[in-house]
C-alpha cells in the first residue's frame, strides 16, 4: 500500500449515509466564528506574553505574525472552496500530498485545537478568578475559589484549575445542541467582544505616552536567549503570538456545514482575518503606548490592569466581565473544529469510525465532541498558559505550511477545477505562507519544538500500527 495514496477531487464531497453533516451555516455565522476564534485569549491575555519577550517591537511581531497568517487565510479561501468538505489542512492535504502527509497534518491539528482549547480555557479562567476578587474587595462577598482549585500544579498552593474545565463542558454542552444554535449564540457574544476592546482603545489611546514605546526593541529581532535562558526577541514574540491571529482555518472545518460554501467559505475566512487585523494593531498600539510592557507583562489579565492603572476601574470591570462572558466563543470554535477532525479522521478510517456517527435529532457528531471534551479538559485543569500555547502553535504552522503547499499542488495538479474564489499571486502567497511558517517554527522555544517532534513520533507509530491498514481509502 503507498504511502501517498491521495483522494480524487470528485470523493472528497461523495459521503455514506448516517456519516453527513447538515448544512445550516451562512456567511454571516461563518464571519462569527472566525473573529470568535481568533479575538480571544491572543489580545485579552497573550499580549502580555509577547510585550515581555519583545518589548514595545511586539507591534511588530504582530504585524509579522499577521502577514503570515495573511497568505495563510488566502490560501485556506481558495481550498476551501475547491474542496468543499469537513476536516480543513487535512483534507486538502489528502487531496494533494497523499496519506502519510494528510495524517502528520491530522494529527498535528488535533495538537492544535487540544491545546488552543486548554489556553483560552486557562486564559478564562485567569479572567474568572480576577473578577471574583473583584467581588470580594468591593462588595465584600467572598465567593473566591481556593488556591487548589483556582489554578494548576505550576501555581504556588495550585493542583488544579476548575473554572477552566467547567467552561470546556459548558460549551462542548452547547456544540451538542446543535451547530446554527450555538453558532447563532456565538455570534451574539461577538459583537460584546469587539464592543470591550473598543472601550479599551477609546481608554488607553488617550493616554498614549511615546516613553513607553523606549527602548522600542530591548531583545533585538532575531530569536535568542537572555541572561536566564529565556528565548526572547521580536520572532521569538511573533511565533507566540502568532496564536492571537490563527482561527480562521476553523471556518475550513464548516464547509461541510454551510449551505453555500463557494461563496460563504472565502468571504467568512478573509472577511474575519482583515477584521481582526485592524482590532489587534489598535489594541496593541493602545497597550504598548499607555504604559510600559513591564508592568503588564506578567499579568494574566493584562487589559484589565491596564485599565485599572490609568484609574478606570469601571472599564477594567467592563473588559474583564466581557472577556468572562465572550471568551468561551474561542472555545466554541476551537472546539467545533477539533470535533470535526476528528470526525473526518474517523469517517476516512485513520481513527476509530465510531467517531464520525452523527447525531440524527441535532445533526452533530456528538461522540466526537464528547472525547475532544475530555481530553482538553484534562489539558486545562493542569496546564501552563504559555508552554501550551507555544506547542499549539507549533501544531498550527504546520498545518498551514501544508496548505501553502497544497494551494500550488493543486494549480498544478487541477487547474482548470471549478474554483469559486481564486488567490491572487497563488504562485508568490502559497510559498509565502508555508516559508513564513517554517520560520516562525525555527523561532519557536527550543523545548517546543522537541515536543512537536515527539508528539508526531507518536503519530507515525499510531498511524503504521493503526491507521494505515484501517483506511477506508485502501479498502
Amino acid at each position: 500500500m503507498s504511502l501517498l495514496r491521495r483522494k480524487s477531487l470528485e470523493s472528497v464531497t461523495v459521503h455514506e449515509e448516517g456519516r453527513r453533516l447538515v448544512r445550516s451555516l451562512s456567511w454571516p455565522h461563518l464571519i462569527a466564528l472566525g473573529i470568535g476564534a481568533i479575538v480571544g485569549t491572543g489580545i485579552y491575555t497573550l499580549i502580555g506574553v509577547g510585550a515581555n519577550l519583545a518589548g514595545p517591537a511586539v507591534l511588530i511581531s504582530f504585524a509579522i505574525a499577521g502577514a503570515v497568517c495573511a497568505c495563510a487565510a488566502l490560501s485556506y479561501a481558495e481550498l476551501s472552496t475547491l474542496m468543499p468538505a469537513a476536516g480543513s489542512a487535512y483534507t486538502y492535504s489528502y487531496t494533494a500530498l497523499g496519506e502519510m502527509f494528510a495524517w502528520i497534518v491530522g494529527w498535528s491539528l488535533i495538537l492544535e485545537y487540544s491545546l488552543v482549547v486548554s489556553t483560552v480555557a486557562v486564559g478564562w479562567s485567569g479572567y474568572f478568578v480576577g473578577f471574583l476578587e473583584w467581588v470580594h474587595s468591593t462588595l465584600g462577598w467572598d465567593i473566591r475559589l481556593p488556591a487548589a482549585l483556582s489554578a494548576g500544579p505550576h501555581v504556588e498552593n495550585g493542583m488544579f484549575n476548575l473554572p477552566a474545565v467547567i467552561i470546556t463542558w459548558v460549551v462542548a454542552g452547547g456544540l451538542m445542541l446543535g451547530t446554527k444554535e450555538s453558532a447563532t449564540l456565538n455570534a451574539i457574544l461577538v459583537v460584546l467582544k469587539i464592543v470591550a476592546l473598543a472601550v479599551f482603545v477609546a481608554v488607553a489611546l488617550p493616554a498614549f505616552d511615546a516613553a513607553n514605546l523606549q527602548p522600542f526593541m530591548p531583545y533585538g529581532f532575531a530569536k535568542s536567549p537572555d541572561a536566564e535562558g529565556v528565548e526572547r526577541g521580536v520572532m521569538a514574540a511573533a511565533a507566540i503570538i502568532f496564536f492571537a491571529f490563527y482561527g480562521f482555518d476553523a471556518i475550513s472545518t464548516a464547509a461541510e456545514e454551510t449551505r453555500n460554501p463557494g461563496r460563504d467559505l472565502s468571504i467568512g475566512i478573509i472577511g474575519s482575518m482583515v477584521g481582526c487585523t485592524i482590532i489587534y494593531m489598535l489594541v496593541a498600539l493602545a497597550a504598548i503606548g499607555a504604559m510600559s510592557y513591564a508592568v503588564f507583562g506578567s499579568s494574566a489579565e493584562p487589559l484589565a490592569l491596564i485599565m485599572r492603572q490609568l484609574g478606570h476601574p469601571t472599564a477594567a470591570l467592563v473588559i474583564g466581565v466581557v472577556a468572562i462572558i465572550a471568551l468561551p466563543t474561542v472555545l466554541l470554535a476551537f472546539l467545533f473544529g477539533q470535533s470535526r477532525v476528528f470526525f473526518v479522521m474517523g469517517r476516512d478510517g485513520l481513527l476509530p469510525r465510531r467517531l464520525s456517527a452523527v447525531n440524527p435529532r441535532t445533526g452533530t457528531p456528538v461522540a466526537t465532541t464528547l472525547f475532544s471534551a475530555l481530553l482538553v479538559s484534562v489539558l486545562a485543569g493542569v496546564a501552563r498558559l504559555d508552554e501550551i500555547a507555544a506547542l499549539a502553535n507549533a501544531g498550527t504552522l504546520a498545518a498551514f505550511t501544508a496548505v501553502g503547499i497544497c494551494l500550488v499542488v493543486m494549480r498544478r495538479r487541477a487547474p482548470d477545477h471549478k474554483r469559486s474564489f481564486r488567490t491572487p499571486l497563488a504562485w508568490i502567497v502559497g510559498p509565502a505562507a508555508a516559508l513564513g511558517c517554517i520560520y516562525l517554527f525555527i523561532s519557536l522555544p527550543s523545548s517546543t519544538q522537541k515536543y512537536f517532534l515527539l508528539w508526531n513520533a507518536i503519530g507515525l507509530a499510531v498511524y503504521f500500527l493503526y491507521s494505515r491498514r484501517n483506511a477506508v481509502i485502501g479498502r
